[in-house]
């Protein structure tokens, strides 16, 4: 009976443990088929060429010189497969666009080639019949150069933990990311036709939780669990590779470098797509930074909170405040705001008063293309009760954070001070300073009107129009 009390930790233990659990692998597993990427899957689905182009790849090695890095430094093996001419191959394969050809190891085929020859002329003499001639090589039209150039480590680090009481938990992740450049040069005068750019971040994940107490005297019980999840060095190079692959079709497409077996719709489509997708990359940094005016020209806000005077009295308690504001965004960055609060002061068995107050502010977004931004404001203001007896004039300056779950929509958190040329807030003229307070509080922002467009979203028709009629 002295262990009941513990059992609520039974659940805790299951549920903090069961992703790890569900993943172990609890047997040999059998050699499988490689898994197939939606990378991969896009590359397959693209519309047919007329004909293959007869494609050459000599080499599209790892041009980064890392290796792996340990605890102790780094070792001999390279943190990038050195394999990723057979994958750029495999992609060209898969997309239906080239046919490959052999130029790797060259070598080895034509010294097989000079033994097939040697062999059928030492067995055709003294025989008529005549010496069998091999069929010529193929020749590449294009040729496909360069190669991964960066591994960059530990670009986004970070995570997450509590205790308490010996029960806790924790999770950890760390971002890598691959950089793949792709050329397509001519064999006919070696210019360079078309030249893409393709990375891909890596993934690590980590989740612990632990239980450490002493459940009865010299008893002690500990728990640990936790997995790790790390996404395939291998897997992210294909991605990249086949999405290099994929970009270089479209493009050529877009360039008359090739033609398409497709309707004029479909075609179309797909460059309007593809446009699409390169106007965001264009836009956008790292970390997911989308560097486009979110906010729209004007905006309406809404918050509530507390207020809390620092006046004569010893005693102050917080009470509640409101307020409504317009905005208005004159750059990404700044804004004119005015707004209307009201707003209640209270100390104990002293002071139950309530005043409201036009203020209008510079306010400054420190962040303006991210999701998640600070902010800092600063302005003046007039304030007086609700009678309209006790006016002042006022000077305000804070900060926050504004959170916009959508390019109209934020939510923010804010705190300000408010510093007057008034000493009878309370009522009580006494002592040298004048009273001041504090706002703070959370609040929804509605943005709207015409703001900057992202550049290149909608292509124009009159890049397809002769695309569209020829087709």
């Amino acid at each position: 009976m002295k262990y009941i009390k513990y059992i609520y930790l039974v659940p805790m233990i299951i549920l903090t443990s069961c992703g790890a659990y569900f993943n172990q692998p609890l047997g040999i597993e059998k050699p499988k088929l490689g898994e197939n990427s939606e990378t991969g899957i896009n590359l397959k689905n693209l519309p047919k060429p007329n004909e293959p182009i007869v494609v050459g790849v000599y080499k599209f090695r790892d041009q980064t010189g890392q290796y792996k890095e340990s605890e102790t430094g780094s070792t001999f093996s390279t943190a990038i497969t050195q394999g990723a001419t057979t994958i750029l191959i495999k992609a060209l394969e898969d997309s239906k666009w080239f046919t490959p050809i052999e130029r790797e190891n060259l070598g080895n085929l034509l010294n097989e080639r000079n033994i097939i020859r040697s062999t059928r002329q030492e067995y055709a003499k003294g025989t008529e019949s005549p010496e069998t001639q091999l069929t010529p090589l193929l020749y590449a039209g294009v040729l496909l150069e360069g190669g991964i150039i960066s591994y960059d480590s530990n670009i986004l680090t970070g995570g997450f933990g509590a205790r308490y009481f010996g029960a806790g938990a924790s999770t950890r992740y760390r971002q890598d990311r691959i950089s793949v450049y792709l050329r397509l040069v001519s064999t006919s005068n070696g210019k360079i036709l078309k030249t893409v750019y393709v990375s891909k971040t890596i993934l690590s994940q980590a989740i612990e939780a632990s239980l450490f107490r002493y459940v009865d005297f010299k008893r002690l019980l500990e728990v640990e669990t936790g997995y790790t999840k790390n996404e395939p060095i291998h897997l992210a190079v294909t991605e990249a590779i086949e999405k290099a692959v994929e970009s270089l079709v479209i493009e050529g497409i877009r360039d008359n470098i090739w033609q398409v077996n497709a309707p004029a719709l479909k075609i179309v489509q797909l460059i309007n797509e593809y446009d699409k997708e390169k106007a965001i990359a264009d836009e956008t940094q790292m970390y997911g930074r989308h560097l486009y005016q979110k906010r729209g020209k004007f905006g309406i806000g809404l918050a509530g909170g507390a207020s809390l005077i620092n006046d004569d009295y010893s005693n102050p308690v917080a009470r509640s405040m409101a307020r409504g504001e317009l905005k208005y965004l004159f750059s990404p960055t700044f804004n004119l705001n005015g707004s209307y609060n009201l707003f209640w002061f209270g100390n104990t068995n002293k002071l139950e008063t309530s005043y409201n107050s036009l203020d209008l502010n510079i306010e400054a977004i420190l962040l303006p293309f991210d999701k998640f931004t600070p902010y800092f404001f600063g302005g003046i203001g007039y304030s007086s009760n609700n009678n309209f007896e006790n006016n002042f004039v006022k000077v305000q300056f804070g900060g926050g954070l504004e959170f916009l779950f959508s390019d109209n929509v934020g939510i923010r958190a804010f705190a300000e001070n408010n510093l007057t040329n008034n000493d009878n807030l309370d009522y009580l003229i006494k002592g040298t300073k004048n009273d001041s307070f504090l706002r703070f509080g959370l609040g929804l922002n509605y943005y709207f009107g015409k703001r900057k467009p992202q550049k290149k979203i909608e292509p124009t028709e009159v890049n397809y129009q002769e695309l569209i009629n020829t087709k």
